[in-house]
């Protein structure tokens, strides 16, 4: 069965809430995981206590610090606080800990910038070895959301990681991204699944929930499970309708 993860900085929310709260209500809605970003802002504390209450496991986290690693400037700054985002992700169970590249530096050449992201994530898989952990980059759009964002192609990002050429380091597969930068998942993903350590949707226009624009999502996510992916599915969208019912008919479309 596949298994769906809800981000609960969207899912699931309600102003003002307790963000554990957030936990109980996947667990009451029928979810059997859950995901979020930044943990350095979270009470880590009341978050393992929700997940021993309810049982969720959490399939992701964000690296932190979100810095751009296309500036090898920051090298250090962002291997060190890997570290304790590594920490943070053992200590919740999380398998998959998500980086993103950085801005487009002006004035700096792409070649350069590459070159610097490319040895971070070298320099990262000696910290994240025999962790258990393993660390996704992911390619982001640039016509809407990620103005200015360096890494907008899944085909440049898997290139990048055969550069790394490191078991703990590959991408993670965002089909909303993906679509809004015209392309498609077969094509990009063709023999190279085996690097995407997790998916996120998203339907577009709007970044809504799956089933409210015109992404095909099911049938790119009906490729990628048939061709080998075996991870979860991180619904990772802002939903126009609120409760748990929205969310089950949401992954229900996803499943065709």
């Amino acid at each position: 069965m596949r298994r769906y993860s809800a981000c609960i900085e969207w899912l699931f929310a309600e102003e003002g809430d307790c963000f554990p709260d957030r936990i109980r209500r996947a667990q009451a809605g029928g979810l059997t995981a859950i995901e979020f970003w930044r943990w350095t802002d979270k009470n880590l504390d009341a978050v393992e206590a929700a997940l021993k209450e309810t049982g969720l496991a959490v399939t992701s986290l964000v690296a932190e610090p979100m810095i751009a690693l296309t500036d090898a400037g920051n090298r250090q700054t962002w291997l060190k606080g890997l570290a304790g985002s590594i920490a943070a992700a053992k200590r919740l169970g999380a398998p998959v800990l998500i980086a993103q590249a950085g801005d487009d530096l002006p004035g700096v050449p792409r070649e350069e910038q590459r070159r610097a992201l490319t040895e971070t994530l070298k320099s990262g898989a000696d910290i994240l070895a025999g962790s258990g952990v393993r660390l996704g980059v992911e390619p982001l759009n640039i016509r809407i959301d990620h103005i200015g964002y360096f890494l907008d192609s899944t085909r440049e990002g898997l290139d990048i990681i055969d550069d790394v050429a490191r078991p703990e380091i590959g991408i993670v597969y965002d089909i909303y991204h993906s679509a809004v930068m015209d392309e498609r998942t077969e094509e990009v993903l063709e023999g190279r699944l085996d690097r995407v350590f997790h998916v996120h949707v998203a339907d577009h226009p709007g970044r809504n929930e799956p089933g409210s624009g015109g992404i095909d999502l099911a049938d790119r996510l009906g490729w990628i499970f048939a061709n080998g992916y075996d991870g979860a599915v991180g619904l990772e969208y802002r939903p126009i309708r609120p409760g748990a019912d929205a969310v089950r008919a949401a992954i229900a479309s996803l499943d065709g």
